[in-house]
């Protein structure tokens, strides 16, 4: 489905200096929804499920889009994910002053999902616009108005747009200001020399200068306070048909924000295994032709990971490149101009004494025994990733299903599309990292709506089925309070009065339950799940550390040794002999011999580095990463859903009183 594997140098081609690289024949991520992200030849997308926005792709064509259109979609998405909630549709409608009726008969027009994409969204504003000039709000008319390039603008008052609000905290990372700064003025000092940044910038023992022992943890006081935040986010698509690539904007907390595609990140990736082999660093998400939205913003997650990843290396977030590329303006210029070293990192490092005497004898035994256990941990942390986002998505969804002896009435005509195709993903498929197989596209509607009357079990599928009921419950009651605004009894009746301002309470619950609801969710799509993620990224890289070990660790020294024994004995007998020319002989053996004894030199001290490496990801990375930001991970879940439970209780106790005097004479 991603991109085949190649059969040779899986992630990188051959180091200038025949010890640097990574040379992986095993997918590193095949115990994960990532494939190689380095294949020549990509496979082509599958063919996407058919879904609303396909079923409504054609009705808006090539008519051009109002800028009143995008003002009002992205004062809804914010993160430029391309999608936004029914609640946040519904709340954007409202400003414009029409009955509640109206706004309900647009939303379920134009979605049947909990989430709404940036075309229904278009759709949904030009059929209010309709609905404002007294005009039929159909999705035919819209097409109409969208073959003369005439779309109708809607008049909406934004600015009365009340934000979602509740005792949570945002559901985006926010920024900290680290006490410990790793970025440093070194760091982010002038490049104009463009040298500065040719080799890796970082401190010349092995750790970085910090001291190495078994008591410590090799990382400062508190560390995880002091984490360093990158923000990736979609700026959109540039280019021309069949060079067209997506712009991602990465905003740190030091400078002022870049703009990076995926090949740059992939050359960043490239240099960073090459200089540092022996490091845990996590895989890119996969690159593939024509990517769909869902792809494209799985995939600006898994870049946001490998950044958050590398910038908070003890050793790797003092690159000089990686610095480059979070800081300079046109990293392609940069690149034209600047020749890059790929050196590896032994060769300008050194492990002093006492380095090497704290690297532990049975250090093998803990690399095996942490071996023996990758594999499962993998698989059961993608098992708990793939198990949150249902759950997550069910949440969101707040899902209560449509019955389905009732699909047919409730859906719009115009909805010529199969819900579920034939292959319905299994749970270990269902993953939104993971794109479905391809569905047939011939279906008819008939044929579709026999396949969901004959269904009994319930489905899986939860973008196609759960519905954001609680949004939709609003616009409904409040369209009842709208409906039985006059009593037939013709005189104020205050039976009829007190139970509507009744049923309007309840209204503004269910508004407030669902903005709980939604904020809560991002909080989980967007730090919790992410951080999961992290975990089981975690895991694979060390996987992937192994198998490069493996492959780069061997060298020949052996080899090496045996000729110079035998250069030696070649040089005595000549020294024997004292034949004619002796001495010239005598100097290039000699040459030879202290050539081989330097590169023998060299390598002896590579091994002492890479068990030095090794012994620093084990301890200093991998077990306080695996263990200190599991348990900051756990803690703030439970005190994010403490306080959303307490406000979902403070909006029931407030619902309560207020319709405590709910008359029944």
């Amino acid at each position: 489905m991603f991109n085949a594997p190649r059969p040779a140098q899986r992630y990188a081609s051959a180091p200038v200096n025949g010890l640097g690289g990574s040379f992986v024949d095993e997918n590193p991520l095949a115990a994960s929804i990532y494939d190689d992200p380095w294949s020549a030849a990509p496979s082509p997308s599958p063919q996407p499920i058919p879904s609303v926005t396909s079923a409504l792709s054609s009705v808006l064509a090539e008519a051009t889009v109002p800028d009143s259109y995008y003002r009002a979609f992205a004062v809804v998405d914010t993160t430029n994910s391309g999608e936004t909630s029914v609640n946040a549709l519904s709340r954007v409608l409202s400003t414009s002053g029409l009955p509640a009726t109206t706004v309900e008969k647009i939303v379920n027009l134009v979605s049947s999902r909990s989430r709404v994409s940036k075309l229904e969204f278009f759709v949904a504003l030009a059929l209010l616009a309709l609905a404002q000039s007294g005009k039929d709000t159909s999705v035919e008319q819209v097409a109409a108005r969208a073959a003369e390039n005439s779309l109708p603008e809607p008049f909406l008052h934004l600015d009365t747009l009340q934000p979602s609000t509740s005792a949570l905290s945002s559901p985006y990372p926010t920024y900290r200001q680290a006490t410990l700064d790793p970025w440093s003025v070194s760091r982010f000092g002038s490049n104009g020399g463009g040298s500065d940044f040719a080799a890796p910038r970082s401190a010349t023992t092995i750790n970085g200068g910090a001291a190495s022992s078994l008591a410590g943890s090799g990382l400062p006081r508190e560390w995880w306070k002091t984490q360093e935040t990158v923000d990736v986010t979609i700026q959109g698509q540039q280019g021309f048909i069949l060079n067209r690539y997506t712009v991602y904007e990465i905003n740190t907390e030091h400078g002022a924000p870049v703009h990076r595609r995926y090949s740059e990140f992939a050359f960043l990736w490239d240099c960073l295994v090459r200089r540092y082999p022996f490091r845990l660093l996590p895989a890119l998400p996969p690159k593939r032709v024509q990517p769909d939205a869902a792809f494209i913003e799985q995939r600006r997650k898994g870049l946001a990971r490998f950044l958050n990843a590398v910038i908070n290396h003890p050793v790797i977030k003092e690159d000089g490149l990686l610095a480059t590329f979070l800081s300079e303006p046109s990293f392609e210029n940069w690149r034209k101009h600047t020749a890059v070293s790929l050196e590896e990192e032994s060769v300008s490092k050194h492990v002093d004494r006492i380095e090497e005497i704290t690297v532990p004898s049975d250090l093998e035994d803990k690399l095996a025994f942490v071996r023996g256990k990758i594999g499962p941990l993998i698989e059961q942390w993608q098992r708990i990733c793939v198990l949150a986002e249902r759950i997550i998505k069910r949440r969101e969804s707040a899902a209560v299903r449509i019955p389905p002896s009732l699909r047919r009435t409730y859906l719009p005509a115009h909805f010529t599309f199969p819900f579920l195709s034939p292959h319905h993903p299994s749970l270990d498929d269902h993953d939104h990292d993971h794109i479905p197989g391809p569905a047939s596209s011939t279906t008819s509607l008939a044929a579709s709506l026999s396949m969901l009357s004959s269904r009994t079990a319930p489905s899986d599928d939860l973008e196609s089925d759960d519905q954001a009921d609680l949004a939709r419950l609003t616009n409904a009651l409040r369209a009842v309070v709208e409906v039985n605004e006059r009593c037939w009894r013709g005189d104020e009746c205050e039976l009829c009065d007190g139970v509507r301002q009744g049923i309007a309470h309840v209204a503004s619950h269910t508004q407030r339950q669902s903005d709980l609801l939604e904020q809560r969710t991002n909080a989980l799509l967007y730090s919790t799940l992410e951080a999961l993620k992290s975990q089981r990224d975690l895991y694979i890289a060390m996987r992937d550390l192994f198998i490069r070990r493996d492959r780069l660790s061997v060298d020949n020294v052996d080899r090496l040794k045996k000729r110079v024994d035998s250069n030696s004995m070649k040089l005595e007998g000549i020294k024997a002999a004292l034949k004619d020319g002796w001495q010239d002989d005598a100097d290039r053996i000699i040459g030879l011999i202290e050539k081989d004894q330097a590169t023998i030199a060299t390598l002896l001290n590579r091994r002492v580095f890479i068990r030095a490496s090794m012994w620093h990801e084990l301890r200093v990375v991998l077990h306080n990463k695996e263990n200190a930001l599991l348990s900051q991970l756990v803690q703030n879940l439970a005190h994010d859903e403490q306080a959303f439970v307490s406000s979902v209780l403070a909006d029931w106790v407030s619902l309560g009183n207020a319709v405590e005097e709910m008359p029944y004479e």
